[in-house]
């Protein structure tokens, strides 16, 4: 089922009105949401901070590699004579997936 949100805003503002008659449980039912975030939304609603768009929208990732940790990880493979693997668990700080991604991304650029 999937999820909506603008229905789910509308019909709490009804029910806040007094213009339905329906149910938290029977608008969960409808738009797919738990009734605890109706309520969360609700809540919003009264103190006028709803929107629409997820908050995190547009965010760096707290855990994204800089670019300076990019080229020091480039910096040391080169350098070394060891395989990808052997060298992500060298490097130890982030995943053989990651380091791997790295490594490869000159030549998928291409």
């Amino acid at each position: 089922m999937t999820k909506n949100k603008e229905l789910a805003i509308q019909l709490i503002k009804k029910k806040i009105n007094k213009e339905t008659y329906l149910s938290y449980d029977e608008i969960s039912e409808i738009t797919g949401y738990h009734p605890k975030y109706l309520f969360k939304l609700k809540r919003e609603i009264l103190n006028g901070t709803i929107s629409l768009e997820h908050g995190n929208k547009n965010r760096k990732p707290v855990n994204a590699l800089t670019d300076e940790e990019k080229q020091k990880i480039k910096g040391l493979y080169k350098r070394s004579s060891a395989s990808i693997r052997k060298f992500s668990k060298f490097y130890n700080k982030r995943s053989y997936s990651c380091i791997y991604n790295i490594l490869h991304e000159d030549i998928n650029n291409k």
